[in-house]
């Protein structure tokens, strides 16, 4: 079952929207501002999301540019803006789709599953390379600077994790329960130190990570490329 986030300021149609959803079947979770949206993306993880422009707190421009600063998940804007101008501006921004209201709920439906089928899912099995080293995925290899690093099961877990979720942010939570145990979610200084062990073996400078990097009070991620960066305080609506 896909899981939809649902970013619409008006209750009714966020209402009837949702219903419409679960009837085919896909786990929806709702929002009516930009801050809250946000906060949602990165606790429940998402597959897809889709929003209006008009939304409260922040901008729906700003949402989708902050969102590709550290996902690839699909956005399907859904507006009343019909306009070509606002149209490019939520494409340049960073979504996948744009659906003008009022809209055919079949023609919606088959754009939210062509974005969900070009969203390719996280492999297990293809190897990872970087500029300073390379991961075999299949035989749960680290090779750096053409030598075999040692890294520990638990050090193990959480690269595997990272690396098959490139650009995506790993909460806290999530690593702990998928690497510990579902018993597991606050003990967030047990990452610290082991991030830190992953850092000073595979890092080129671990005080400025690269690859494996932080988010501040909510996770990790690995980037294996250059992450942009967004003004949120910008009044782009």
């Amino acid at each position: 079952m896909s899981r939809i986030l649902l970013i619409e300021k008006d209750p009714s149609l966020q209402r009837s929207l949702t219903a419409q959803l679960k009837a085919q079947e896909y786990d929806v979770i709702c929002a009516s501002g930009g801050n809250d949206a946000l906060s949602l993306a990165v606790d429940a993880q998402p597959d897809l999301v889709i929003m209006e422009i008009d939304i409260e707190q922040i901008c729906g421009l700003d949402v989708i540019a902050a969102l590709r600063g550290w996902s690839h998940i699909p956005i399907v804007v859904l507006s009343r803006h019909d306009d070509e101008s606002t149209k490019v501006r939520a494409l340049d921004a960073g979504a996948n789709d744009y659906v003008s209201k009022p809209f055919s709920l079949n023609e919606l439906f088959a754009r939210l599953r062509a974005a969900l089928r070009n969203n390719p899912s996280p492999t297990a099995n293809e190897p990872v390379h970087t500029e300073d080293f390379y991961i075999d995925l299949l035989q749960r290899k680290v090779v750096r600077n053409g030598k075999v690093v040692h890294v520990t099961a638990t050090e193990w877990g959480i690269i595997e994790l990272l690396v098959t979720h490139p650009s995506k942010l790993i909460t806290h939570r999530e690593l702990l329960q998928k690497v510990w145990g579902p018993a597991y979610g606050s003990e967030s200084h047990y990452l610290r130190v082991y991030m830190s062990s992953i850092r000073r073996k595979l890092e080129p400078d671990p005080s400025n990570p690269r690859y494996f990097v932080t988010e501040t009070g909510l996770g990790y991620r690995f980037q294996p490329g250059v992450r942009p960066t967004f003004d949120l305080g910008q009044n782009c609506c």
